[in-house]
């Protein structure tokens, strides 16, 4: 099915992932664009880009054209893809006119979403393109055993999206997924400092405070951070100090939208694979498994083991990638 030329791509709301089987992970940037306006021309990308947001002129606009882990700016996003794909073979060290491309899709995606995926991709310079599940490939990245008849409980919380699936035999048994993620804990985080303090943050300094002071449901020692916005009262820059245990406030609400999401899947569970959940517990991948306390918080909550993934941040690009080579079922499954 597959030529030399296979790569597989993570398409995040907050980053894309290349993976090559012979070098592994070759490009993780930002999904982020920064466009001129009045040309349509891109002038950055990815890390670059990101910089830009909140801090560009009014001719040059930092976009994220990927919402909710679909494509939201289809024609920015092909662009985007477009040069990712000629970066990606600069690194690699050759030059692949049409490769073929696994790439992930949230379970909750429609067809046409889906589709639109695998236009763009294709439109990027791509021969074959074939789709996998996000919670798929995230426990294939995580070395499960998703192709043997045993339980496999994934917890995907990306940018965009969070994806709870019960994985057996090459296939999801049980999912939900849900349009929350790390990008709408930073507008809890916006609201709340807005609500709260009349102070205007931007979206970097709401992720900055989420990756500094941001905690699941879950006593501890409390923190604080000093932030710095615009007073919507006076119009002039103000410097406040916000408390871990605010954040949790501020989060509360996503945070136990994503526990329903967990229980939810796991009530869906067949009795003869609720054993294996018990005694192999849940995997977290994603940005998201990355706040603190959450394995903590969520192994009280739904009172079964809960391990996070050797490399969150990836385990969706480095299971896109492995799928390449794994059996034709996993893949069947995926369409």
């Amino acid at each position: 099915m597959f030529n030399s030329t296979e790569i597989g791509i993570d398409l995040g709301t907050a980053n894309i992932l290349v993976y090559s089987k012979s070098k592994g992970i070759v490009l993780n940037e930002p999904s982020v664009v920064a466009i001129d306006i009045n040309t349509k021309k891109v002038v950055a990308l990815g890390s670059e880009a990101k910089r830009m947001i909140g801090r560009t002129p009014d001719n040059i606009e930092a976009i994220r054209p990927l919402k909710d882990g679909v494509i939201a700016d289809y024609d920015i996003t092909t662009s985007l893809l477009k040069m990712i794909m000629k970066i990606t073979s600069r690194k690699l060290g050759m030059s692949f006119k049409k490769p073929n491309v696994v790439v992930c899709a949230p379970s909750g995606a429609t067809s046409v979403e889906k589709r639109a995926i695998q236009d763009a991709i294709r439109s990027s310079g791509a021969n074959q393109v074939f789709l996998i599940e996000e919670p798929v490939a995230a426990a294939i990245g995580a070395d499960l055993p998703v192709d043997e008849p045993i339980a496999n409980v994934v917890v995907d919380i990306g940018g965009g999206t969070t994806e709870v699936a019960i994985i057996s035999f090459g296939g999801i048994v049980s999912c939900h997924s849900i349009r929350i993620g790390g990008d709408q804990f930073d507008d809890d985080i916006i609201q709340y400092v807005r609500k709260k303090y009349n102070l205007l943050i931007g979206e970097r300094t709401a992720e900055e405070m989420k990756m500094e002071i941001g905690y699941s449901l879950l006593k501890h020692d409390e923190v604080s951070m000093n932030i710095r916005g615009r007073d919507l009262v006076t119009g002039l820059p103000k410097t406040i100090t916000v408390s871990s245990y605010e954040m949790q406030e501020a989060m509360r609400d996503s945070l136990l939208q994503i526990l329903e999401a967990i229980r939810a899947t796991l009530e869906a569970c067949p009795p003869e694979l609720i054993g294996d959940v018990v005694d192999r517990g849940v995997l977290l991948t994603g940005g998201g498994a990355l706040l603190n306390g959450l394995q903590e918080w969520l192994r009280e909550e739904i009172v079964v083991p809960v391990h996070v993934a050797p490399n969150p941040l990836e385990s969706v690009a480095i299971g896109t990638g492995k799928s390449l080579t794994v059996i034709n079922k996993l893949l069947k499954a995926a369409k």
